[in-house]
């Protein structure tokens, strides 16, 4: 459905994906012209005893705009209603059977209803208000002339009229109010994935601290006592090597203040060694505790820090959603290198391919722990990839299962 316009003309349902319901409005007023226009000049000129010519130009008055309204309803009203007071006073001027509805025919009360759901559903609340006082205004009015005397049927014009109106607003605002609810939600989920991926890098940023600061402390020590390591340094030596501890100091102090805005205080295992390859079948034992079978295939290679805490979390989540969404399922861990390849570089530029692929749950009426990913843990893989300048490949596999491959390269001169 539309939202109220803003000015100018907006069809009905224009806003809707389904062509069948930008179509609808239309159709029905294409169908009601065709109807309605020959049964109001027949029953006009017929059944109420008016002259052709006035029974079928009201006729064409009242009912011809119904195209228009689908467009421009407001201004469709402006020809309709004053024509279908115009034809109540018309009818003053013959004499037509008691039993005949008067001011407005039963025709023409159909018509004016369906003009009154296309202002609802287009128009705001201020002018259908407007609108239904100067219906109830003139069909109370043209009842103090009813040739045959009032009664309560004769306001059938107002109460439906407005029906139509409450009808089409409520209409209205109930898919306003869930189109906001879907473009909320779209916002959730775009803010939710973000959030992860900046909690993440957060992470990541704390880890690679530790594995920064460690190196940085080793060459402040190293500067620091060189000059009792080594003997007979120039003086000029001496100093640079102090510069050299003074520098990697500084650098510390500066991270450990860039930290704290990104450390948890309450948080204390960040403060642990960081884990590495030799940590992975810590993993995979306590995955197998859980009662995932796991075949572990290690790798006894040496690799920078950064590769070996970001193989180590890749294996971490990986194993976590098989315990998550595939309880049960045989899983195998592999870590192997690659030599390098003519575009990777010479010595020193292999690959360590990181590899989980998991089957399908033994079970098939397994209950999940949890019954829908949200693709968060995989956001942060990607992310853990991109730092250390490698690939990642995840997917669902066509027996069920899932499989994880990560390639990190080996030389640091990568990283970029």
């Amino acid at each position: 459905m539309t939202s109220v316009k803003e000015g100018g003309p907006h069809e009905l349902f224009a806003g809707s994906s389904r062509r069948w319901v930008r179509l609808l409005p239309g159709v029905v007023a294409i169908v009601l012209c065709v109807c309605l226009l020959p049964a109001t000049s027949i029953l006009l000129t017929k059944y109420y005893g008016l002259i052709a010519v006035a029974g079928t130009g009201l006729a064409i008055a009242q009912v011809a705009p119904l195209l228009l309204a689908v467009v421009r309803p407001l201004q469709a009203w402006y020809v309709i209603f004053p024509a279908d007071v115009a034809g109540a006073l018309a009818l003053l001027t013959v004499d037509f059977p008691e039993r005949l509805l008067w001011p407005f025919p039963s025709v023409v009360i159909v018509g004016y209803v369906g003009l009154c759901l296309a202002l609802g559903l287009s128009e705001r609340r201020r002018t259908l208000l407007l609108v239904w006082l100067a219906t109830a205004a003139a069909n109370v009015t043209l009842m103090v002339f009813a040739p045959h005397g009032a009664d309560a049927g004769d306001l059938s014009f107002t109460a439906l009229g407005g029906l139509a109106l409450l009808v089409a607003v409520a209409l209205r605002e109930r898919a306003e109010v869930q189109r906001r609810l879907v473009e909320q939600e779209t916002i959730s989920e775009a803010e939710r994935a973000r959030r992860t991926l900046l909690e993440e890098r957060a992470r990541i940023a704390r880890e690679l601290h530790d594995v920064v600061a460690h190196h940085m402390s080793v060459i402040t020590v190293q500067a620091d006592s060189a000059e009792y390591r080594l003997d007979r340094l120039p003086p000029e030596v001496r100093e640079e090597f102090a510069n050299i501890a003074s520098t990697a100091r500084n650098s510390l102090g500066e991270m450990r203040r860039l930290l704290g805005v990104l450390r948890n205080e309450e948080t204390h295992d960040e403060l642990a060694p960081q884990p590495g390859l030799a940590q992975i079948d810590q993993l995979v034992d306590a995955t197998s505790r859980a009662h995932v079978p796991v075949e572990f295939t290690p790798c006894d290679v040496k690799v920078p820090e950064s590769v070996g805490l970001s193989a180590y979390r890749i294996v971490q989540e990986a194993l976590a959603n098989v315990v998550r969404h595939a309880p049960g399922a045989r899983t195998q861990v592999c870590l192997s290198v690659s030599e390098p390849s003519e575009g990777e570089g010479g010595a020193g530029g292999g690959r360590l391919t990181v590899l989980i692929v998991n089957g399908p749950s033994p079970e098939p009426r397994a209950v999940p722990l949890e019954s829908s990913g949200t693709g968060q843990g995989l956001v942060g893989m990607r992310e853990r990839v991109r730092l250390v300048g490698g690939t990642l490949e995840a997917g669902p596999l066509p027996d069920g299962g899932f499989r994880v491959a990560a390639r990190l390269p080996l030389n640091e001169e990568d990283f970029t």
